[in-house]
């Protein structure tokens, strides 16, 4: 009878672990899932970009977009900044860069990202986390007083995505999650 339990133990463990260690991997269908919500936190940001640079955005609004853009990101997580008349590029913590975008020079700024697309697909690190790439291309084109366009450039950016699993409680039980978070946007090329 003790060798019975000891045995009902053990196959109980086992299945536990493959239990949990499932819920580790992501399954094809939740990979589709996480990637769509990739996607869409990156088209997000593209809102949002959009939104802090125009200079019709009250100040006030620019500053909750900001907040807002600030939750996408892994913190530490930095953005490059470009230009065509400058060869190195500059990297910014994530306020730092919409802020300095919301004040930049121009008397009307627009930014657009087109090509958004993943590059590298989900990959499994040894802490359970899953990093991928997706690559956008951003068209900045910044005007003066009169409306004359006097500065643009397109830029290829690599945006670093995390998957990770995480849990909430709701109503007193547990409930496990993927969230999917950004990293840092690197500057791949930047062109007229």
């Amino acid at each position: 009878m003790k060798k019975l339990s000891y045995l009902l133990i053990f196959v109980f463990g086992i299945g536990l672990s493959a239990t949990a260690f499932a819920q580790d991997d992501l399954s094809p269908e939740r990979k589709q899932a996480v990637d769509s919500l990739a996607m869409e936190k990156v088209r997000d940001l593209s809102k949002y970009i959009s939104i802090i640079g125009n200079k019709e955005t009250p100040w006030s609004e620019a500053n909750r977009v900001i907040d807002r853009a600030e939750e996408l990101f892994m913190q530490g997580s930095e953005i490059g900044v470009s230009s065509l008349v400058r060869a190195e590029v500059s990297y910014y913590g994530v306020r730092k860069y919409l802020e300095r975008l919301m004040r930049l020079n121009y008397s009307k700024v627009e930014i657009s990202w087109y090509n958004i697309e993943y590059v590298s697909d989900l990959q499994k690190q040894p802490d359970g986390t899953y990093v991928g790439v997706i690559t956008i291309f951003q068209k900045f084109k910044g005007y003066d007083k009169e409306g004359k366009l006097i500065y643009q450039d397109t830029t290829k950016k690599d945006i670093t995505v995390y998957v990770k699993r995480k849990e909430t409680q709701i109503g007193g039980r547990l409930i496990g999650f993927w969230d999917v978070l950004l990293g840092d946007i690197r500057v791949k090329e930047t062109s007229k």
